[in-house]
C-alpha cells in the first residue's frame, strides 16, 4: 500500500445496529462505506449543487481506502483477499446529474491499483435523491476470501 502512497485509516465504527461485515462462506459482504476528509471530517453534500464530480471522486477514493480498512480488520491481511467480485455504488445527486458512473470509478481504481485483477469486479453506480447524514456516496462490496488454510 505504502508503495501506491496510499495508507489505510482505521476502521470506521457501525453508526446503527449493524456490523461493518459479515463473513458468508468464502465470501466477506461489506457494508456501505463513506468518504472522509484527511481532517476527519464526512464528506458531506450533493453532486451537481453543492459538490462537484471531482469532489464526490475524492470522496469515493476515500470511501474505497476505508472499505479495505473493514476488510483488513475482518480478515487480518489483505492478503486474504482472492477477487473483488462486486461493488455497488450509491451517489447522493442532483436530478440532473448523469456522472455516477466516472465517481464511483475512483473508488473502482483503488481497487484495482491495490489488488491488480483481482480487484476487477462487477459493479452498480447509480444516483439517489438523498443518503443518510447528507453523505455525498456510499460504496459496498462483495470479496471472495482464499481459505486461511490455503495462505500462509
Amino acid at each position: 500500500m505504502t508503495a501506491l502512497g496510499l495508507e489505510l485509516p482505521e476502521p470506521l465504527p457501525p453508526f446503527g445496529e449493524y456490523v461493518p461485515a459479515v463473513r458468508s462462506g468464502g465470501q466477506l459482504w461489506v457494508g456501505g462505506h463513506f468518504g472522509t476528509r484527511p481532517d476527519g471530517s464526512i464528506h458531506t453534500g450533493t453532486v451537481g449543487i453543492d459538490v462537484t464530480a471531482t469532489q464526490a471522486q475524492d470522496a469515493a477514493r476515500s470511501a474505497a481506502l476505508h472499505l479495505l480498512s473493514t476488510i483488513r480488520a475482518e480478515l487480518g491481511s489483505l492478503d486474504r483477499v482472492a477477487q473483488v467480485v462486486r461493488v455497488d455504488g450509491v451517489v447522493n445527486s442532483a436530478p440532473d446529474f448523469t456522472g455516477q458512473t466516472g465517481v464511483i470509478d475512483a473508488a473502482s481504481r483503488v481497487l484495482v491499483d491495490v489488488f491488480g485483477d483481482r480487484g476487477r469486479h462487477a459493479r452498480l453506480a447509480v444516483g439517489v435523491a438523498a443518503l443518510p447524514g447528507d453523505l455525498i456516496l456510499e460504496i459496498t462490496a462483495v470479496v471472495e476470501v482464499y481459505d486461511e488454510h490455503l495462505v500462509g
